[in-house]
């Protein structure tokens, strides 16, 4: 399909190790205390120098990549880590949430000295990811842009370190809401079967990836490009029982009629320069010269496009049950994936790297190791593979969950289900795009 994919209706927008040694309560109370004291004397103490900035910088950077697990959000553990992931934020609710960041004029980042980066530290502090023997001080050191990067990793934002727009909308949400949106998700979690299955597949819309699970480890993971607002990935639970290499691609009416239609009257030569064929209901070719592209309805007939390096699904494409028509494939724009939203598509799902995920499904099919599915894609030819075991496939909403090891991973609430507006950071997001 033409941009990321899945379910029916919904929206979204543009989203050092935690110290185990001190709990949320413990954090929370100083940094809201009246009596502020020690801080004061810690901050306004000429003797201390410049001690905050001999941080370990290399320690500071592995902090973001610490957060990753190879704990699947979907398992056995993943009701009990949001259920701990709530009684935290509970506790910091309760404790008084945590401050807002007000920037000055110049952007938070690492050398920056202004009064604001204290409120920062403080935010930072109570949600774990700075540590409090970084102290208290205006100067934007590299303990907190360690912490900022950790913040960043578990919300899934680029781990800079630069307090950029959709960071600070992040941080700025309240406890309060955070705490709503934990209980939502553990609602959802909750529906999930107790045996998802040996090896199953998980596609996380807000999250816009893909996790492979076996034997109840994250063996892949994968960036995912999803439907966006106007045009949803539908949320389902099925099989996958095919994997097709080189496919064809057959528009779907919705994209014939808001897309390429329009696309037609425009430039009469789009479909022979995608190398898309008109069929009709016997299988012949039909000429577009002979269609009257300005009519109201569009032309009742199959727009299927040949295989090769324009196929709308590139290399390959993977089939589960399901009634919307919508599937998983690669895709020849493989730049999308370097966008921080990744909510383009019309309800399918683009995979990156999808050859590893065609090896790991294909892995108890006999006969395609990943050297032979190499050897075909080369080919162009058309090639379906049914696989000899069924893989479960669960597309899901989960916009908030524990990853374990105190770990508490947020997103953006792209279709806005999580019922509270300040959720969806961008509100540039779901506005019709032309198929290309």
């Amino acid at each position: 399909m033409s941009k990321k994919t899945g379910i029916e209706p919904f929206s979204r927008r543009s989203f050092l190790r935690s110290a185990a040694t001190f709990g949320v309560a413990a954090l929370a109370a100083p940094a809201f205390a009246q009596d502020q004291t020690p801080l004061d004397a810690l901050i306004n103490n000429r003797a201390r120098g410049n001690w905050d900035d001999q941080f370990d910088a290399k320690a500071a950077a592995r902090t973001a990549a610490a957060v990753v697990s190879n704990t699947p959000i979907l398992g056995p553990d993943s009701v009990p880590n949001i259920q701990q992931a709530i009684a935290q934020y509970q506790s910091i609710a309760a404790s008084g949430g945590w401050p807002q960041i007000n920037p000055g004029e110049q952007q938070l980042q690492l050398g920056v000295t202004d009064p604001s980066v204290q409120a920062l530290r403080q935010r930072l502090m109570v949600t774990g990811d700075l540590p409090k023997e970084a102290g208290m001080s205006s100067a934007f050191d590299s303990y907190v842009d360690g912490a900022v990067k950790r913040f960043q990793a578990r919300h899934g934002l680029p781990p800079d370190g630069v307090i950029g727009e959709f960071t600070l909308k992040a941080m700025n949400i309240p406890a309060e809401v955070r705490l709503q949106q934990l209980n939502t998700n553990l609602v959802r979690l909750q529906t999930f079967p107790a045996d998802l299955g040996r090896r199953h597949v998980m596609v996380n819309v807000p999250a816009t990836y893909i996790e492979a699970v076996e034997d109840g480890r994250v063996a892949l993971r994968h960036e995912a490009i999803v439907g966006r607002i106007s045009r949803p990935t539908h949320l389902i639970n099925s099989k996958i029982y095919e994997v097709i290499l080189n496919p064809y691609w057959t528009a779907p009416r919705s994209i014939i009629v808001k897309d390429i239609v329009p696309l037609m009257r425009k430039d009469p030569t789009y479909l022979t320069k995608n190398n898309i064929r008109l069929l009709d209901g016997k299988g012949q070719e039909v000429a577009p010269e002979t269609i009257d592209w300005n009519s109201d309805k569009a032309p009742d007939l199959m727009f299927r496009q040949d295989p090769g390096k324009n196929n709308a699904m590139a290399s390959t494409k993977i089939n589960f049950h399901n009634p919307n028509n919508e599937y998983m494939h690669d895709t020849p724009e493989q730049g999308l994936f370097n966008k921080l939203m990744r909510f383009d598509s019309s309800g399918c799902v683009r995979v990156q790297n999808v050859r590893d995920l065609t090896t790991w499904l294909l892995a108890e099919t006999p006969g395609w190791p990943r050297q032979h599915i190499e050897q075909v894609i080369s080919t162009r030819v058309n090639t379906p593979i049914t696989l000899a075991t069924e893989v479960p496939v669960y597309f899901v909403y989960i916009s908030a969950w524990g990853a374990g090891n105190g770990i508490v991973q947020f997103r953006d609430d792209i279709y806005q289900l999580d019922g509270n507006s300040q959720l969806a950071l961008d509100t540039t997001q779901g506005m019709e795009q032309p198929v290309q």
